[in-house]
């Protein structure tokens, strides 16, 4: 009898040991809330409201912040550096699942774990970050939504609003892979509705005044895609801009209530909350990012900035704002 019981005592440890053990290859977290890291690349308001969405949309799918899950939610500040931290900070503590705003943010989460299934949001394509091996077939840990905005409709715009324009200044942050190829669709319209266009490129926020100022009396308008650098510093393209009688088309409606005249872009609160059905899908196991194509919002708005149109004096077309 003693010896069958010390089999049995043997197999119970055995199988509780096996219990211990996490998806990830570790011990089993004690703790049984589902964690979840939250890394922002910067704060401007596109980012800021794709996070609240998020939130948000996470409530309505039933994850409360506090009571099944726990959100820890950092902001990089605009460096890749703090990014990377970050990232490293969730995969130590084996976070549950990670969501990433901006492009920087998701390739240094991706970069630093395969398995831990990452959502990311506020990135044009995802496919040629690197993140995943097609945008219709993941094949990773990641997934989410895109921020494409309709570039060829915001160069429109300019032909619209501008009509007497001739030549467009492309501006944007020439380290974000993402911008550089909205310039390219912005460019490649600029051609096909016969718009001369020069390109204009800022390394890091303290150039934005100087390359904006470059473009006085070179361009017609300026067009600035959803770029997170120029979003964060579009005050001040707007002041160079408007106070030199250039109109400014941007890729987004952030950039709109920092000053610029005008867009026809996506909802980044409603593209957050999109993110987050993709993520409770996972967090029930219903989905597995890999599986997950990339998606996209259809929707788009046109908004425009009052008070930089007055300054202009501007006069928009009648079937923009019916």
């Amino acid at each position: 009898m003693k010896k069958a019981a010390k089999i049995v005592l043997f197999a119970f440890a055995a199988v509780m040991m096996a219990g211990n053990v996490s998806a990830f290859g570790g011990k089993k977290k004690k703790d049984s809330t589902v964690k979840i890291g939250i890394v922002q690349l910067v704060e401007h308001p596109a980012l800021d409201k794709n996070y609240q969405g998020f939130i948000d949309g996470l409530k309505e799918a039933g994850y409360v912040d506090g009571k099944n899950i726990k959100i820890d939610y950092q902001n990089a500040q605009g460096e890749q550096a703090n990014c990377v931290t970050i990232a490293q900070k969730f995969v130590n503590g084996r976070y549950d699942l990670i969501f990433a705003i901006a492009t920087p943010a998701a390739q240094a989460v991706a970069n630093l774990t395969k398995k831990i299934p990452i959502l990311v949001s506020s990135v044009t394509d995802p496919a040629s970050a690197r993140l995943v091996k097609s945008n219709e077939k993941p094949g990773t840990n990641v997934t989410g939504t895109s921020d494409l905005t309709p570039c060829a409709a915001q160069i429109d715009l300019i032909k619209k609003i501008v009509p007497n324009a001739r030549t467009v200044g492309i501006m944007y942050c020439s380290s974000e892979q993402n911008s550089e190829f909205q310039a390219k669709l912005a460019e490649a319209q600029c051609k096909k509705v016969g718009l001369n266009y020069i390109e204009a490129t800022v390394s890091n926020s303290n150039e934005i005044q100087q390359v904006t100022q470059s473009l006085v009396g070179k361009v017609d308008v300026i067009y600035a895609p959803t770029d997170n650098m120029l979003a964060a510093g579009m005050a001040t393209v707007s002041k160079v801009a408007t106070d030199n009688k250039i109109p400014t088309i941007v890729g987004e409606d952030g950039m709109v209530q920092s000053g610029g005249l005008a867009t026809f872009g996506i909802d980044y609160y409603e593209l957050g909350k999109q993110t987050a059905k993709m993520a409770a899908e996972v967090l029930q196991g219903k989905k597995a990012p890999k599986d997950m194509p990339i998606q996209y919002l259809e929707k788009c708005e046109f908004s425009y900035n009052k008070d930089t149109l007055e300054k202009l004096g501007i006069t928009l077309p009648s079937d923009l704002v019916k």
